[in-house]
């Protein structure tokens, strides 16, 4: 926050990271909006947690800018930055109560009458009942909201969340997940998440930067980029796709491709290529399986297999499909009345062509 309180965009203009040879970051530029959740999604070593740190004042850019606002923070002091961060292990001090760890930083600003802003944070986290107790005494999540309040109490501009909830049980982190989000809609402060789990950032954050290799490939919405991604990095590590290398035999609203021997529709404005070769792409759950010989509906996408794996998972049932070519699919059936088909099957996957999307061949796995 600026001098008045309002929440400012942060701004990556051109920001690298290089250790050596190896480049972290390369040339990074993005604007991360005022008051949103942002989650920087990736895989480890892919510059997530080093463009983090960078906006921390933790690492100094090999070049580049960091604005909050219209201030250039790049060369600042990490004390001096409107931002603070929470890390996976919390750092709380062991020997004060949970009260002193949030009041921590104003008393260091020499705030005298701390318990009304401490007090009305600790009910944000909803741990008022728990202020006098000691961080040992408290559970992870709790010990998690803990570390938010110290950090949000100091009313930072941006709140950087490195890994936060990584430490925790399957159970506990998808609580905090609602927890956190619902934490920033009250506060209105920028949170920057940076997390490896796909789910968390699919969760939290109204907009989400795919890294890999120290770059952006695909940012936006998280259903947006679920549904429809740009490259097949962003597939595969967003979800899991199944994706088929053919050549574009004919254009129009609904291209048609060929590969493998038979014939796809694929909608001209939900694929990056519309001539030429390409890579067609589905997700697990837009698709069905019929017996083998079952009619299925003119003008789906249809591909014979033969099921090798049947995993019963409660609300569905996974499926792996040895296509004619030898490439086994992923299919994801909810658990209805219909009976669940048993390795050794044969079938036939279909799919409607409007949840087909095309990638450029050069980005096929």
């Amino acid at each position: 926050m600026d001098a008045s309180g309002d929440v400012q965009d942060l701004h990556l203009l051109d920001l690298t990271k290089a250790f050596g040879d190896f480049v972290a970051v390369d040339d990074l530029t993005l604007t991360i909006p005022a008051g949103s959740f942002f989650a920087l999604l990736g895989p480890s070593g892919c510059g997530k947690t080093t463009t983090l740190r960078m906006v921390a004042g933790l690492e100094d850019p090999t070049q580049g800018q960091i604005l909050l606002g219209e201030t250039d923070i790049t060369h600042e002091k990490p004390y001096k930055r409107h931002v603070n961060t929470v890390f996976q292990s919390y750092a709380l001090f062991p020997h004060l109560d949970i009260f002193e760890n949030v009041a921590f930083g104003l008393r260091r600003r020499g705030i005298k009458n701390v318990e009304p802003q401490v007090t009305a944070m600790l009910e944000l986290v909803e741990l008022g009942p728990l202020a006098r107790r000691k961080p040992a005494q408290l559970s992870g999540g709790q010990q998690q909201r803990v570390a938010v309040a110290r950090a949000l109490i100091n009313q930072p501009g941006v709140l950087l969340l490195d890994e936060p909830l990584g430490a925790l049980d399957l159970k506990l982190r998808r609580q905090m997940q609602i927890e956190l989000k619902r934490i920033q809609t009250e506060v209105g402060t920028t949170f920057v998440h940076v997390t490896h789990d796909q789910e968390e950032a699919m969760t939290m954050a109204d907009t989400v930067a795919v890294m890999n290799k120290g770059r952006i490939e695909q940012m936006g919405a998280p259903i947006d980029i679920y549904d429809l991604p740009q490259t097949s990095f962003v597939a595969n590590f967003l979800g899991q796709s199944n994706l088929l290398s053919g050549s574009v035999n004919s254009g129009g609203d609904v291209l048609e491709v060929s590969a493998q021997g038979q014939r796809f529709g694929v909608p001209s404005n939900r694929s990056v290529v519309t001539s030429g070769d390409i890579v067609i792409g589905v997700r697990p759950e837009k698709l069905s399986l019929a017996a083998a010989g079952e009619q299925v509906a003119d003008g789906r996408n249809a591909i014979p297999g033969r099921v090798t794996d049947a995993s019963f998972t409660g609300v569905s049932t996974q499926y792996l499909v040895m296509t004619p070519w030898d490439a086994e699919w992923v299919v994801f059936e909810q658990n209805r009345a219909s009976a669940i088909m048993r390795p050794g099957d044969e079938v036939t996957i279909h799919w409607e062509v409007r949840h087909t999307f095309g990638l450029a061949p050069a980005e096929a796995v």
